[in-house]
Parts: C-alpha cells; sequence; structure tokens
C-alpha cells in the first residue's frame, strides 16, 4: 500500500511538471510583448527660438499627435491646411495618397508657418521656402548644425533641385513629413544630401520685392545666357531684387532687354524680361554703384 500511495504521488509530480513548463513558457515575457519604445519629442528642444518658430513648431507637432498622413501634394491647397494627396507616379508607395488627408514636406511648413503668423507667408514647394525672401538668415551644410535655432527650415537636394523641407527642432531632431506610406514624423537630421538650412523672417520684409512670370525660368550664375544654370522658377514667383545692370542683350518672349537683376536669395541673375515690371525696375539701383552680395 505504502509502494503503490508513492507511485500514485511520483506520477502526480511528473504530471504537474509537464503542465507547468508550457504555462510558464507561454506567461514569460518574449521580444512580442516588450514594451514599445517611446515616441521621439515633438517641440522646440533648444532655446533661442522666436515666438513665431515656437508656434510653427507647436503646429506642426499638432498634426504629429494627430497622426496625420504624409500624401504627396498634400498642404498645397488654395488656403493653408491638409489636403487629400495625389498619386506620384515614381512612388508606389502613393497610391492611398489621394484617400488620406495629409501634407507632404512643404505643405506642413506652410501649414505651421500660416498657423504661426495668421498669414499664408511660405506658400510654394521646398525650393521657393528655402530661398524665400523672408529669409533673416542663411546657413550652409558646411556650417552643420550648430548656428541652427528651432524653427530653421532644413533642405535636402542641390542648387538645381532642392526635394525636401523640414522644421528644426534642436539637439539634432526635425519634424517632418518624409514620404508616403507614413505619417508625420520626428526624426533624427539626416546630414546625407543636406543642403543647408534658412531661418524664417515673419517679420516686415526689406529690400524691393517683385514677382516673376513665366514657367522653369533659370537664374544664372552671371548676366549672361551662357553663364552657368542656378535655379529655375516653376512658375510665378516673390523675389527680392538687389540691384540691376545692364549686360547680355536677351531677346524672348516677344521681348528684348539686355537688364539683368541680381537676386541675392539665390546668389543668382535673372533677365527683367522674366520680372513683372518695365524694363529698368523703379527705384532699383544700377549693380555698378552696389556690389551685388547675399543679402543674409
Amino acid at each position: 500500500m505504502v509502494r503503490r500511495t508513492g507511485l500514485i504521488r511520483t506520477l502526480i509530480v511528473f504530471m504537474a511538471l509537464m503542465f507547468w513548463a508550457p504555462v510558464s513558457a507561454a506567461a514569460a515575457p518574449g521580444p512580442a510583448s516588450a514594451p514599445r519604445a517611446a515616441a521621439a519629442p515633438c517641440g522646440a528642444l533648444a532655446p533661442g527660438a522666436s515666438p513665431a518658430a515656437e508656434r510653427a513648431i507647436a503646429a506642426a507637432c499638432a498634426e504629429v499627435a494627430a497622426g496625420t498622413w504624409y500624401t504627396w501634394g498634400g498642404g498645397h491647397g488654395s488656403r493653408p491646411g491638409a489636403t487629400y494627396g495625389q498619386v506620384d507616379p515614381t512612388d508606389p508607395d502613393s497610391a492611398h495618397d489621394p484617400e488620406r488627408l495629409g501634407f507632404d514636406c512643404s505643405g506642413l511648413v506652410r501649414h505651421a508657418y500660416a498657423k504661426a503668423t495668421g498669414s499664408d507667408i511660405l506658400n510654394g514647394i521646398a525650393s521657393q521656402q528655402y530661398y524665400t525672401h523672408r529669409a533673416a538668415a542663411r546657413f550652409t551644410a558646411a556650417q552643420g548644425l550648430a548656428p541652427l535655432l528651432p524653427g530653421d527650415l532644413l533642405a535636402w537636394g542641390t542648387s538645381k533641385d532642392l526635394h525636401h523641407i523640414a522644421i528644426y527642432l534642436g539637439a539634432g531632431k526635425m519634424v517632418e513629413a518624409k514620404e508616403s506610406g507614413t505619417r508625420l514624423m520626428v526624426s533624427d537630421v539626416r546630414m546625407n544630401g543636406y543642403f543647408g538650412a534658412v531661418r524664417v523672417n515673419t517679420g516686415q520684409v526689406t529690400g524691393h520685392i517683385h514677382q516673376t512670370w513665366g514657367t522653369d525660368v533659370w537664374t544664372k550664375a552671371k548676366p549672361s545666357l551662357g553663364a552657368e544654370r542656378v535655379y529655375a522658377f516653376p512658375y510665378s514667383t516673390t523675389i527680392r531684387v538687389q540691384c540691376q545692370i545692364h549686360a547680355e542683350m536677351v531677346s524672348a518672349e516677344g521681348y528684348d532687354n539686355d537688364v539683368w537683376s541680381y537676386l541675392p536669395d539665390y546668389r543668382a541673375w535673372v533677365s527683367n524680361i522674366y520680372i513683372k515690371g518695365p524694363a529698368w525696375l523703379d527705384g532699383v539701383s544700377d549693380c555698378g554703384t552696389t556690389t551685388p552680395v547675399p543679402m543674409v
């Protein structure tokens, strides 16, 4: 009787161990149940931002918190704000963008600064926002991030093709609308392909402000048709003119004009044929007496 009881006890212990092992394994936390990494904070992460820049950051971060989508072409409606996107023929991930209300990179920048200032001061694509006549300061890629303040605009690409823009937060972080298939996010600043940054002047604009006309109008490194191309205005663009000069004659669009204007924001020249107004712009000085230099 004692031997039989001992055998039964041994069997009970053995069966308990058999059932306990898988239960314990299932209860143990595995990789799939590991806690999710906290999202990067979105806000001004360094001191020095202007009140307007802080408001722009807050507006962009509100869209991040809302889980707003990147949409190709989003944010470029008649007024700032999220819009449904378009299909980018070069990006299969954009197939659902027409169904998503959101922003592309420049649409987000436009929205953020419109919220900050109450005015649509950065309407345009990435390159137009970087070359804005509202520049308070400019920084090259060689200067790195050290001189930047939260709210500055970061741009990627080349002078001939600036294709991405984001808002700097400080501490090496930025808020951006990155690409189709993702939501707006906080990212580490990517130095690969980084072109430079611009600080936005949200106050009074200085200089002679004019408007271009035409599409894909190239600016040049010198006032000459044969000079190196710098940047092409995709469509009518607001520009700041520093001075003008008589140089190479240009015949285009049914006009003949030898006057060229220096645009400090682009560090380039454009034929006055493509600037709305008279052949010689009223009130703009002669570059022969004013050395053209970048304003910022």
